[in-house]
């Protein structure tokens, strides 16, 4: 993929486009120059909500409890009974462990990458990272799979997906909000709401120029995939910004009052409350993210007051409002961070932390034709790592896009002509379906 430079960083044709447009079309310009930097079938009707926990989540701290474990391990948390009978998990997630039917808790999730950004590729994508070959996430192999209406994007970032698209090109990236919503207050996401006092007739006065300068420098530039991606963005773009059903599709005021009173007032619950709009009204796959989890220092602390509420308030309303709506039958809800953290509590602090660490960790899967109400997987007695067979990465990314339709053994071209296979070595977890 050619990409043509100035010093600025962008060739002259690529300024022009983003100037041609202006404020009206600024969802086409965000969408496309916000992944310039990175390098079929209609699937079965099913939908996903993958939910990102950067910063790597203790597993023993939240869904993966040791109570009979040395004081130095458990920690200050205990367990609570949930639902389903023999699940326990942690006592600061009290509306979670009401939905536990939902969801299966995988344990005992072991890789070997304890850096962030590694962790991250690595978990994001189901794709263990290669110096030579940049993999797609999630999404971005779901909107290559999924068809999608010429007025609903399918798939939106809430408010940015950590993975961008790799070797498939920025055509298949997210349209990212880059914003979080915020509670009784209108969410625009940049682009999609007319700006100032900018009119249709405008807008089309603005795309027929730009259409003037494609067709000028089309013999310049052929073949170019940046560019390819670039013009479906701004096709994109123009139908969205004229469509009532888009823009309606992000105003969670047209919920019922007593709809969106079950979603906490934080950003997180607000974005699953998005979320759960944007599926019913035919985006097919959405990324959220709650970051924070990092807790080298004051781990409990962190976890009790902050993070843990959030994630219980947020996750439980996702589960319960796509119940509401019909949804959760077709729609899988995936969560996970990169990795777990350190069974024994370290002394960075007064009450001490926990570090990275990639050998046990925990997943959530849920909805669609997950089998809720178990546990899959299992650690040893101290949470350091798993007591049989480790579930990998790969493992669950196979079950994931088994669950939204998706042969995980497919295999796509990069742009040198090279196959690779959407997961290389991963099976479906067995036991793991309806």
């Amino acid at each position: 993929m050619s990409i043509h430079k100035q010093c600025d960083g962008l060739s002259r044709r690529d300024a022009l486009r983003i100037g041609a447009l202006g404020s009206a079309l600024s969802l086409g310009s965000f969408l496309k120059w916000s992944h310039v930097g990175q390098v079929n079938l209609n699937a079965p009707s099913r939908n996903a909500i993958f939910v990102e926990l950067p910063g790597g989540p203790s597993h023993i701290d939240t869904f993966d409890l040791k109570p009979k474990a040395a004081t130095e391990f458990r920690g200050a948390f205990s367990p609570i009974k949930t639902v389903v009978p023999g699940i326990e998990i942690c006592e600061h997630l009290p509306k979670l462990a009401q939905h536990t039917d939902k969801f299966s808790i995988l344990r005992g999730v072991s890789h070997s990458l304890g850096a962030h950004p590694l962790g991250q590729k690595f978990l994001f994508s189901g794709s263990r990272p290669n110096p030579a070959l940049e993999y797609p996430g999630y999404g971005s192999v779901a909107a290559h799979e999924f068809s999608a209406e010429p007025d609903i994007p399918n798939y939106v970032a809430i408010p940015r997906a950590s993975q961008g698209p790799g070797y498939l090109g920025v055509k298949y990236s997210p349209l990212a909000t880059n914003a979080v919503p915020v509670k009784d207050r209108p969410f625009n996401v940049r682009g999609v709401s007319l700006a100032g006092s900018l009119t249709l007739t405008e807008i089309d006065r603005r795309k027929n120029l730009l259409s003037k300068l494609d067709r000028t420098f089309a013999s310049i530039q052929d073949n170019d995939q940046l560019l390819e991606g670039l013009d479906e963005f701004g096709q994109k773009a123009y139908q969205m910004i004229t469509s009532k059903r888009t823009r309606t599709a992000f105003d969670v005021n047209l919920e019922s009052a007593a709809y969106r009173d079950q979603f906490a007032d934080d950003p997180f619950s607000q974005s699953c409350l998005l979320a759960t709009r944007l599926i019913e009204s035919g985006v097919r796959f959405i990324t959220l993210n709650l970051g924070g989890w990092d807790t080298h220092q004051d781990n409990f602390t962190k976890l009790k007051d902050s993070l843990l509420p959030r994630l219980d308030a947020g996750l439980s309303a996702l589960f319960a409002g796509l119940q509401q709506k019909g949804l959760l039958e077709s729609t899988t809800v995936f969560v996970t961070g990169e990795f777990g953290r350190t069974p024994k509590v370290n002394e960075r602090s007064a009450e001490g932390g926990r570090d990275h660490y990639p050998r046990c960790m925990f997943m959530l899967m849920g909805g669609g034709a997950i089998r809720g109400g178990q546990v899959i997987g299992e650690s040893d007695a101290t949470a350091a790592g798993p007591l049989h067979d480790a579930i990998t990465p790969e493992d669950v990314a196979a079950s994931f896009y088994k669950a939204i339709g998706i042969d995980p053994k497919q295999e796509y071209e990069t742009p040198t002509g090279r196959p690779v296979m959407i997961v290389r070595d991963g099976n479906p977890l067995p036991g793991l379906f309806v």
